[in-house]
This record gives C-alpha cells, structure tokens and sequence, in this order.
C-alpha cells in the first residue's frame, strides 16, 4: 500500500514538470536605491519572469550598488559579476555614441515615449558597442527640470544661478547661462541648506524619492535632456538558458520598456503633488519666446552630437530624423 502511495506521488510530480526540474537563478544588480524607479522595473521584471516561467526562474535582486555599482555595471555584467545589471549609458562618456542621441534636448515630455523611441531605435540599428552582452530591455527616465530655492519665472533668473548637474545637463546649464557644480546626489541636500547650490537640475522624481521637495519648493519647467537605460545580461548565461526561459524575456523587452515609462510618469506626478501639499511648492513656466530662446541656445548640441556620431561611423543625420519621426509617432498614439 505505501509504495502505491508513493508511486502515485511521483507521478504526479513528473506530470506537472515539477520532478527533477532545476531552478535557474539569476543574479539582477541595480545601482540606485530600492525605492527608485530603475529599481522598482527590476522587481517588477523579476515578478514577470518568475510567474511567466512558472517557477522556473528565480531573480535575486541586488539594488543600491549592493553588488555592482553604476560606473562598472558593463563590465561587471560581461565578466560575470551579475548575470543582468541595469545600465545608466551616461555614466560613461563616449562608449554608447547610438544612444546618446536620447539626451538631446529635442523636447521629451514623457518617460513613456522616450522609453518606446529608445527601444526601436535600439532594434533598427543594434548598436555595436552591445554585442558583448544580451540587451533584455531599455527604458528612460523623465526630462529634466529646474528645483530650485528661489523662484526662477524666466531666463534671466537663471543666470548666473549655481545648480547641481552633470554631464549634458551641465553643459546645457553653461549654454543657458547658469553656473553647473557637479557633485553627487547623496551630496546635494546638505548643500543646498548651507547654500552651496540654489537648486539642481534632474527628472523631478526626486521631489518625493529623496524629498528635495523640502529643499526646492519653486520648480521651473524646462523638459530638457533625458537618460537611457539599459537592462544587459551575461551572454554566456543567456546562452545558457532555455528556449523558453529565453521567448519569455524576449517578449518582455518592449512591454517592460512601456511599463517602466508609464510608471515613471506617474510618478513624476505623484512628486508634484506631494511638494505641492507637503510644501506648497509652485511650478512654474516661462513664455513661449523664452522656450525658442532655449532651443536657439542648445541647437548647437544637435550638430556636436551629429558630427562626433558620424566620427563614430554611425548614420548620424538618420538616427536623429528617426528618433524624431518616433517621438511624434508615440506622443500622437499615448495622447501626449
């Protein structure tokens, strides 16, 4: 009678896939803190693939730079630290030339169009410095805006104004007449109660994610660049996995690419409203000459971009006209 019982239980074992089955783990390293957007689309990407593996897949996450941090997540990933890692291109100059095209300031006003324009952008042209690794997914993040702790109506309040920035956003703040002090986010709330910097130029996410809100209660809309994000992984564990495991993660690219934006916006809104309850922040505009100003200003950046993209060998005039043809395809088709 027992080994009928157990004959019986291992039947069903082997009929439901589950006898004998072993669970692939996979290593996920993030550099931002837990609460951040590129985090929270890591734990939903890991809930997705967990589910839509049934079980077959385990994602054990690592935010905060807890084991790989922002600079050396490329290399870290094709070495094998992590099998996947969240990649921030503009953290090192000149090695994503393709993609870099995102931080033109052309006009983003949604991290859910950007995020869709850098995903077929990313697909036409398969940008060479991605072969050494298995790109999953790409998503940015929302434009830029000014923070500030003085109220900045127009360009001329801006000039000559010290705001935390770095890389295209401190040239773009040098072109538009203000003062650029690179230092790091974790950084930037001391100094601005000691007055060191007036405000900081970022996505305005950070108004609730690391409560600048209680530092900067005038922001100032200016929709200028924006960021590209990659989610990489070891190719040699790509390689490694079933054709299965590998279709679900395939299909996930472009839907997580769509949800991350989606949920970025959101959250910019969630900010806003939070410093404006919290704080009683304003959120200013300026006029629309001053917004053709500002293009006139940063137009330069369009043909710098151009010319070193074409140093690059890359179609350079193309790209930009696709991204462009995208952005306004995306914006008509989301209503933006």
């Amino acid at each position: 009678m027992y080994k009928k019982i157990l004959l019986t239980f291992l039947l069903i074992l082997v009929s439901s896939g589950l006898a004998g089955a072993e669970v692939i783990r996979i290593s996920y390293a993030n550099f931002p803190p837990a609460n951040t957007f590129p985090s929270v689309q890591m734990e939903r990407w890991k809930e997705a693939v967990e589910e839509r593996t049934q079980g077959m897949v385990k994602v054990e996450t690592y935010p905060g730079g807890s084991l790989l941090g922002a600079r050396n997540m490329f290399r870290g990933v094709i070495q094998g630290q992590a099998d996947i890692g969240n990649l921030s291109m503009s953290y090192q100059p000149g090695v994503f030339p393709m993609t870099t095209v995102l931080e033109l300031p052309v006009g983003f006003t949604s991290a859910a169009v950007a995020s869709l324009v850098l995903w077929d952008l990313y697909e036409k042209y398969q940008p060479a410095e991605f072969e050494q690794v298995k790109v999953l997914t790409m998503f940015a993040n929302a434009p830029s805006n000014l923070m500030t702790r003085q109220p900045v109506q127009s360009l001329e309040d801006l000039q000559g104004l010290e705001i935390r920035a770095s890389g295209t956003a401190s040239r773009i703040l040098e072109l538009l007449g203000a003062v650029p002090v690179s230092m790091p986010m974790p950084e930037t709330p001391e100094a601005l109660q000691r007055g060191m910097v007036k405000g900081l130029l970022s996505s305005m996410e950070v108004l609730l994610d690391f409560n600048f809100a209680a530092y900067t209660p005038y922001q100032t809309l200016l929709d200028l660049q924006i960021y590209p994000f990659a989610v990489i992984m070891n190719k040699r564990k790509w390689d490694s996995l079933p054709e299965e495991v590998q279709q679900v993660m395939e299909d996930l690219g472009r839907e997580q690419a769509l949800w991350t934006g989606r949920y970025m916006d959101a959250h910019v809104k969630k900010a806003l409203d939070y410093a404006a309850e919290n704080y009683d922040a304003q959120l200013f505009e300026l006029t629309a000459e001053e917004y053709d100003i500002i293009d006139e200003k940063l137009a330069g950046l369009v043909d710098e971009w151009k010319l070193e993209a074409e140093k690059r060998g890359l179609p350079a005039e193309e790209i930009f006209s696709d991204m462009m043809r995208l952005k306004e395809y995306y914006e008509n088709e989301l209503g933006i």
